[in-house]
């Protein structure tokens, strides 16, 4: 399936803001879960004084840029073109729970995909005993990794509600799960520090999702969002699986990733640091649109 994706994020600053310099990560990866991008463009505006393209250590395209004089507005518009080919096969022979801790120890690649690296807490995915007590309810010893994933991930979404008003970008995973409420960030935050909780590395994905309209409505420009989803490995000859908590399904041909990393600390969509005096309000669109049969460029 061929996507034409556009995102605009916008701040405007009640007071000037001045040294601003930031990072944003959101182009699709080309090559990631049988992704291809074709076209590829960001704009920023006004101009910024610095411009630097580079990789992460997971291999997510980073743009690092930076002003010098004084903002009220910051825009940031991107396009791209990208295919994205069906669903890959699941794996066929996942670990054995009981076989993981053997298969860990005897890993030895450091590289961006190790399993070592998704294995301990990291910033965002604490370890949290009330967390761990529910995926060890969701699974048992006898299951192999593939079993456990779908066993926490459907056990997740039917305990959790979907709500964008429950919980903001910084709510800690403990409290949402408390809560039983949040979006997608805290389904795939919590079902990590589930699958982390038994011994599963596991990380997170951001990207974007090709959103349905209800039957007989048309389709709202600007009504898609980001989405984030799960990454869990299941032994050396299996290898990474994802799965979204949020839809309860593993990722398929509507998900088209844009980053890897532990959690959403290694992957925000735009971070960085200014000088300003004042309060800011920030919008964002974003457009997932399947293109046409013969229009591709």
């Amino acid at each position: 399936m061929e996507y034409d994706i556009k995102l605009s994020i916008a701040y405007d600053y009640d007071s000037p803001a001045v040294g601003g310099r930031h990072l944003v990560c959101l182009m699709p990866l080309d090559g990631a879960e049988g992704q291809s991008v074709t076209h590829a463009a960001l704009k920023i505006e006004p101009p910024p004084a610095e411009w630097l393209d580079r990789r992460d250590f997971f291999g997510n395209q980073i743009t690092e840029f930076a002003f010098r004089g004084v903002q009220t507005r910051i825009a940031l518009h991107m396009t791209v073109r990208v295919t994205r080919g069906p669903a890959g096969p699941i794996p066929a022979d996942p670990l054995p729970l009981a076989a993981l801790p053997q298969a860990l120890a005897q890993c030895r690649d450091v590289g961006p995909l190790s399993p070592l690296h998704f294995l301990s807490p990291s910033i965002r995915v604490p370890r949290d005993p009330e967390i761990i007590a529910f995926a060890r309810d969701m699974t048992n010893p006898g299951l192999n990794i593939l079993e456990a994933v779908l066993a926490i991930g459907r056990g997740l979404h039917k305990r959790m509600t979907f709500d964008a008003k429950a919980t903001t970008v910084d709510t800690p995973t403990s409290e949402a799960f408390a809560k039983a409420r949040g979006v997608c960030q805290d389904y795939a935050h919590i079902m990590i520090a589930c699958l982390r909780g038994i011994g599963v590395p596991a990380g997170y994905v951001s990207g974007y999702l090709r959103t349905l309209p209800p039957k007989g409505k048309p389709r709202l420009e600007g009504a898609d969002a980001m989405h984030a989803w799960v990454r869990a490995w299941c032994g050396p000859q299996a290898g990474w699986v994802c799965y979204d908590p949020t839809n309860a399904c593993f990722a398929g041909a509507d998900h088209i990733t844009a980053a890897h990393g532990r959690d959403y600390s290694d992957l925000a969509p735009v971070k960085g640091s200014l000088r300003t005096s004042g309060t800011q309000k920030s919008g964002q669109a974003v457009d997932v649109i399947p293109v046409p049969n013969g229009m591709g460029a």
